[in-house]
């Protein structure tokens, strides 16, 4: 980051609801700091990626006058929903105040182009820089350093405290719920077991089918230690895939940038891909070990080969155990939407993987779709259903015609359909669950009512809330109910909903009574 030559006021914050604050803050309130607005959404995985970058440098400067503020300009018509951005801010953590910018009102007089966009205000209310994009901390640092001393030198700061209230004590985040906003689920008809990232938690929780026998995997503590079930620790893990020949469950370490391995036999954690930095290799291949992966999401094991939905290169890659090798299968690293042959398509962002043995199917959110990508012959992408990166919506229809929004999660159905199954959808942020038939390309709502909430019941009165995962099993689908912190279970083909219960599984460290 460059400091300006040219004072130019910095224009004054406006939104509908300010969060992990008292009250709403003008730039009157932030004389005497020097700030870092936050240009943001929380779909966006490069705008995670900053987030890390931001707790750096909060906890870096925490003893100056240097303040962090988000605005939230959202892009998806969920995103501007107050209370799905509080979820979202209790979730990643986040604890400097943030403003939601509805209708992008100061996003526009900042003349601000992409998501995220960083800009530095002087502590009287003048912009002294920006960037856009993430990979920006080395930079970042050394600006506000010298701005800090270079401010304090002509005394123009102010220590004064901000009147902050953080939404995780507003009753937003709850960490005494036994599953904390777990992002994917994997449920085994074979073995009657189930298998739930407890994202929040950052551990792993498996149990028989109907929510008994339990057992927890990782230590709870953020990190990336292997080691047995206690020991071991993960970073907000998602997706999972089981190698039931070996007794191993694979598991996207999303926050440590890892691909880890369970031995369910032996109860064991082991890395077997990742370095635990942030990767940006978009071709090739390379030993597992020493190649740095990027926000993997999701995995699906297929005929022995391991698939990652690489989230944050907005590409597929394939993990070969035999010869520990990881390396790209589809996607050219572009983000949108381009079918073709594997190594020329565009993908956005995917986060979810499934497959009927024949073909991958991935849940590419940005764009609001579901791809597919051939697996006999050469690897050719083709969208099934869905839009493009500002096309979406909550439509039921064939193909493109079809609108989603942001879904996260699919899971394959080999029964039911006339031509072979069925592949199931958590349409995220429209809060319901569809189906597709691949062949047809037709899209359809299985459940939910179409508005963030918790009930069961019938399919049409049913609600969640921003489900980001689901796996198949006995009739019914396990889903993960992201904001709701629990697992439902839904009955095909009635869409009949209900919530799974655990006895006695706690909270890290706390068990409640009853």
């Amino acid at each position: 980051m460059t400091l300006g030559d040219e004072p130019v006021r910095a224009p004054e914050l406006r939104g509908t609801a300010w969060l992990n604050t008292e009250r709403p803050l003008t730039l009157a309130d932030l004389r005497g700091k020097l700030v870092l607005l936050d240009f943001w959404t929380y779909c966006c995985i490069n705008c995670l990626h900053v987030l890390e970058d931001l707790k750096y440098l909060e906890h870096k400067y925490a003893d100056r006058p240097f303040v962090v503020v988000g605005v939230h300009s959202p892009k998806f018509t969920n995103e501007d929903n107050a209370e799905s951005v509080r979820q979202a801010t209790a979730r990643y953590g986040i604890t400097h105040p943030i403003v939601l910018d509805s209708g992008r009102r100061t996003w526009d007089a900042y003349a601000v182009r992409g998501w995220p966009t960083l800009v530095l205000v002087d502590p009287n209310g003048y912009i002294l820089g920006q960037v856009s994009g993430e990979g920006h901390r080395d930079a970042l640092d050394t600006a506000i350093g010298q701005a800090l001393d270079l401010l304090a030198e002509a005394g123009a700061l102010d220590a004064t405290p901000l009147p902050l209230r953080l939404e995780a004590e507003t009753g937003a985040l709850s960490p005494f719920s036994p599953l904390l906003y777990p992002g994917k689920a994997l449920a085994d008809e074979a073995s009657g077991r189930l298998y739930i990232a407890d994202t929040g938690h950052h551990r792993l929780v498996h149990a028989a089918l109907d929510g008994t026998d339990y057992a927890t995997i990782g230590s709870s503590e953020p990190g990336a230690e292997d080691g047995d079930y206690d020991t071991a620790s993960f970073r907000s893990p998602q997706g999972m895939a089981l190698d039931s020949e070996h007794g191993w469950l694979y598991v996207a370490d999303t926050g440590n940038h890892l691909l880890r391995r369970v031995d369910l036999g032996a109860r064991t954690v082991t890395t077997i891909a990742g370095t635990g930095a942030q990767g940006f290799q978009r071709r090739g291949s390379g030993a597992a070990r020493a190649t740095p992966l990027n926000s993997p999401w999701d995995v699906a094991l297929v005929n022995g080969t391991l698939y990652m939905a690489m989230a944050g290169l907005h590409q597929i890659w394939v993990y070969d155990p035999a010869e520990e090798t990881v390396g790209v299968f589809a996607g050219s690293g572009a983000e949108g939407r381009n079918d073709g042959p594997a190594e020329m398509a565009a993908l956005a962002q995917p986060s979810g993987l499934a497959s009927d043995g024949a073909r991958l199917f991935v849940a590419d959110s940005e764009i609001s779709s579901i791809r597919a990508v051939s697996l006999d012959g050469p690897p050719i992408v083709r969208t099934l259903a869905g839009g493009d990166l500002f096309q979406f919506g909550d439509h039921d229809g064939k193909g493109d015609y079809a609108r989603l929004q942001h879904p996260l999660g699919v899971a394959w159905i080999a029964e039911g359909a006339p031509s072979g199954g069925y592949v199931a959808i958590a349409d995220t942020y429209n809060h319901k669950l569809k189906l597709l038939h691949p062949t047809t390309r037709e899209v359809t709502t299985l459940a939910g009512a179409g508005m963030p909430g918790d009930a069961d019941g019938a399919a049409s009165d049913a609600r969640f809330s921003e489900p980001g995962g689901l796996s198949y099993a006995a009739g019914a689908l396990y889903v993960a109910d992201t904001n709701n912190s629990t697992i439902r279970v839904v009955s095909l083909p009635s869409g009949e909903t209900r919530t799974l219960a655990f006895p006695g599984l706690c909270a890290p460290g706390l068990c409640l009574p009853g």
